[in-house]
């Protein structure tokens, strides 16, 4: 048997006086998709960027392809190459293109040669289905195709593993379904994803898992058809019923 990918290990977090996280802990295979889903303030993406550092956790630890990644001694550009963050804003770079954006972390950070990165990101934004936009700046291009681009520029790393942080909230209802799509297609070749979404229903097509979680705690975990068909808590039951007719 081996290794999980990830093991996250009685992680806390607070800031200030708030404790947005109380002793989380969960592991992920490879291949797997776990959904995150609760209110606002609940914790989801800061348990995010404490898989990527880019939170400090308080305590606990985090292991990824049994690695620890949470000591003072990590490498933590290292530990960004292996986890690619897919943000709700986009974070482009407006002064480059489509390719110029994928292009710059394989460039920059795996040293790769202007061809060599320029082949693999146009192997990416073909797998988003923005081939034709390749020469495009952000200013030129939707929300859902920006969103795209930030998903190729994540896999141009090929990254162990895939953090998806409410990728669909900043776009128009219309452009949700392209950007859920390309999700679709990465959960049918095998990619191990960490997701926060609201898209209830997304989630319960794709997850292998699904966590709620309320103040910062694990309130319960389990397959989709568990948590939609037969939640064990009513605040769960509750949030779930609330979210899919705000939703619907």
């Amino acid at each position: 048997m081996s290794d999980p990918l990830l093991r996250v290990e009685r992680v806390s977090k607070s800031y200030g006086d708030e404790q947005v996280l109380r002793e989380i802990s969960f592991e992920m295979d490879r291949g797997d998709v776990t959904v995150l889903i609760g209110p606002s303030g609940s914790g989801k993406s800061t348990m995010l960027r404490c898989v990527n550092r880019l939170t400090e956790v308080d305590s606990g630890e985090i292991y990824l392809d049994g690695e620890r990644v949470t000591g003072p001694d990590v490498d933590v550009n290292e530990l960004r190459r292996q986890v690619g963050m897919v943000f709700q804003d986009f974070n482009l770079f407006a002064h480059l293109t489509a390719r110029g954006n994928v292009m710059l972390g394989p460039r920059q950070v795996l040293g790769l040669s202007k061809e060599e990165a320029r082949r693999r990101a146009d192997e990416q934004l073909a797998l988003v289905g923005l081939a034709d936009q390749a020469d495009s700046y952000p200013a030129e291009l939707s929300g859902g195709q920006k969103q795209r681009v930030g998903i190729a520029r994540a896999l141009a790393m090929e990254p162990k593993l895939m953090l998806f942080d409410e990728p669909t909230s900043a776009l128009d209802p219309e452009l949700i379904g392209e950007v859920l799509e390309v999700m679709r297609d990465l959960v049918e070749r095998g990619m191990t994803m960490l997701v926060v979404t609201h898209e209830m229903s997304f989630a319960r097509s794709v997850a292998s898992e699904i966590m709620f979680l309320d103040g910062g705690r694990i309130v319960e975990r389990g397959p989709p058809e568990q948590l939609f068909e037969r939640p064990e808590h009513d605040r769960t039951a509750t949030f779930l019923r609330r979210i899919t007719q705000l939703h619907s």
